[in-house]
């Protein structure tokens, strides 16, 4: 009897000893998304401590859904993986010519492999290195190489019809500035108008302004924009600026990308390197480097562990198509190109060395900026819980945006008692809304957490995954 009670005991200690889970969504959680009238089964969900083997929260967890741009986590964290933190990509210089006292008798040639940080002032780098080799004076054409993408034609409109906005951007070997034109509205009182200042300024790119400027409070704007290409010959976009705009607003910015990638880096080469002393008067072409010419000048880009902070932070959708992209080079025999196809190869073995086997994963372009794009909230939270306890954590921690401090989080959960105690990845498209990352609750315990709503309802979703960030941060 006496063994018997014994044993009794230590059963029911152990039994008092076990952590308690919560198989269906905190009530918190689920008021919320009742007020947002999405349903509990639109909704997947998945969160545990790291490296516990049972969830605290599992709703849907083996449902395929759309993630939008928290696929991103995939891309960044596979990056860091196969190509390692201080990966650069390179851009290439040649010269089809002799060179005599600072003068090319000949075209510029410029290879890119597909540096997806090459903006205004990495690309004037570029420029500057180029310079100190002693080139001056360019006799031919700028010819650009785009060879090491192997892509498809493809429609920056298809995924919404807007095919000059910046988050459409279609993946170029040689990428500048994201061919962006920031369009600066700024309001003159003084004067009763609004000027609109265009950068970079481009000989093919005229503005048209025929705003009012108002008096009336901001949130009244009714700018309109008119964008018109070939106008008034072959080559040229004409932006037309109509409506009002309140003084009140203050300075505004339009990010738009409108003209064909060859002539804007054609635009931009020429403005800087003659702002560099240099001098070029030739046109441009697209061709491809001959493999007899060696480069006389080769820029690195900084690292990826540098640039996956833009993609994750501010989701950079194009940046996360061009990593996506070099992700092929795992996978390429050869590393004359990369495609599509070898990214997704690269991928699928890498998750395959890690013994993950996600069936139902479906990645487009690596960005989330996707209709087809699919994985599960379980496997998606396997793969950051591998990602806590993989040598590359720290960089790939420091990518994502923390609550109530920078990136797409700086304004979520400001005043929260989660702010500062979470690094996530939001993700938006039209029906959907997710999260992801890392919850650092007020016992110093590290959670992992994946919430996606697939609902054309998703837009009221925020509270609702705020209220499980807190209850995580708050769990004893």
């Amino acid at each position: 009897m006496r063994n018997l009670v014994t044993l009794v005991l230590i059963l029911a200690w152990n039994v008092l000893a076990l952590p308690v889970f919560a198989a269906d969504l905190p009530d918190s959680v689920r008021q919320a998304l009742r007020k947002a009238n999405i349903p509990e089964s639109a909704v997947s969900v998945y969160a545990k401590e790291v490296d516990a083997e049972r969830p605290l929260v599992a709703v849907n967890a083996d449902v395929p859904m759309n993630p939008a741009s928290v696929m991103k986590v995939v891309t960044t964290y596979a990056g860091l993986e196969l190509l390692g933190p201080a990966y650069t990509w390179r851009t290439e210089i040649y010269a089809n010519g002799p060179i005599k006292h600072g003068q090319l008798q000949g075209d510029l040639l410029i290879k890119g492999y597909g540096d997806p940080n090459l903006n205004l002032e990495n690309f004037w780098l570029l420029l500057r290195q180029l310079r100190q080799t002693g080139l001056k004076s360019i006799s031919g054409d700028l010819i650009i190489d785009y060879s090491y993408y192997n892509l498809p034609e493809e429609d920056p409109g298809a995924f919404d019809g807007k095919r000059y906005k910046t988050y459409n951007v279609i993946p170029e070997a040689l990428l500048v500035n994201y061919r962006t034109s920031a369009l600066h509205l700024f309001p003159d009182p003084q004067n009763g108008d609004v000027r609109i200042v265009s950068d970079p300024e481009s000989q093919l790119l005229s503005v048209q302004n025929q705003l009012k400027l108002t008096q009336k409070r901001c949130g009244t704007s009714s700018v309109r924009m008119n964008i018109r290409e070939g106008t008034p010959q072959p080559g040229r976009v004409t932006v037309l600026f109509e409506g009002e705009y309140p003084a009140t607003c203050g300075k505004s910015t339009y990010y738009l990308s409108l003209l064909n990638n060859s002539i804007y880096i054609h635009q931009l080469f020429r403005e800087l390197w003659g702002q560099l002393g240099g001098t070029f008067n030739g046109g441009v072409q697209q061709g491809v480097v001959p493999g007899t010419l060696k480069p006389i000048s080769v820029y690195h880009s900084p690292p990826l562990a540098e640039i996956i902070r833009g993609i994750n932070k501010f989701s950079n959708n194009i940046a996360a198509r061009q990593l996506f992209l070099s992700l092929g080079e795992a996978v390429s025999s050869d590393n004359k190109f990369v495609s599509l196809n070898l990214a997704r190869s690269g991928i699928r073995q890498w998750l395959f060395s890690k013994n993950m086997d996600f069936p139902e994963l479906v990645m487009e372009n690596g960005s989330g900026l996707s209709r087809k794009g699919k994985i599960s909230a379980r496997h998606l939270s396997e793969l950051l819980n591998a990602a806590y306890f993989s040598p590359t954590m720290p960089e790939f921690m420091a990518s994502l945006a923390v609550t109530g401090v920078d990136g797409t989080a700086r304004k979520r959960l400001k005043k929260s008692v989660v702010a500062q105690k979470a690094h996530i990845k939001t993700g938006t498209l039209k029906n959907v809304s997710a999260v992801a990352g890392y919850v650092l609750n007020h016992r110093n315990k590290r959670y992992v957490v994946v919430f996606i709503v697939n609902h054309p309802q998703s837009g009221g979703a925020k509270a609702a995954m705020d209220k499980l960030l807190e209850w995580l941060y708050l769990k004893t």
